[in-house]
């Protein structure tokens, strides 16, 4: 199992490197409303991963959870290549949200390349996500200044 284990890693790092790419090319497609969208739906996914009792298997069928890794990535890279712009949003962040509780806490340092890659992507969407000033935050700072 010893010798078996960095295997497995190591083609889930390539599967994961592959994907992604195809997912970041997918995002920078997209319009600035999309992306908007986009960040909304991915904050919804991962405090829904975070909230179920095996993150990195989130979207995956019960009877599937003793699988080297879960199908959520899969299934979210499927939706991903959509032609339905709905269904590709919501494909990228389930991707998304199962890549980041996958690589999260791996043992395996081959996935720390693909954790800081999802991070900094989803660090992209987040500055998207900030929430804009009410009117009278911004009526109050503005008073502040003058």
């Amino acid at each position: 199992m010893q010798l078996l284990s960095p295997a497995i890693a190591l083609f889930r790092a390539h599967q994961l490197n592959r994907q992604m790419r195809e997912i970041e090319r997918c995002v920078r497609a997209l319009p600035q409303r999309s992306l908007a969208q986009l960040s909304v739906q991915v904050l919804r996914e991962i405090g829904l991963a975070s909230r179920s009792e095996f993150p990195h298997l989130y979207g995956t069928a019960p009877e599937a959870r003793y699988l080297p890794w879960g199908q959520g990535t899969g299934a979210g890279f499927e939706r991903a290549r959509s032609d339905n712009p709905e269904v590709a949003l919501r494909g990228i962040a389930l991707w998304l949200a199962v890549a980041y509780h996958e690589t999260k806490h791996s043992p395996q340092d081959r996935l720390l390349p693909q954790h800081r890659q999802v991070l900094h992507l989803l660090n992209e969407l987040k500055r998207l996500h900030r929430p804009a000033k009410s009117v009278a935050e911004s009526w109050m700072n503005a008073g502040a200044t003058a």
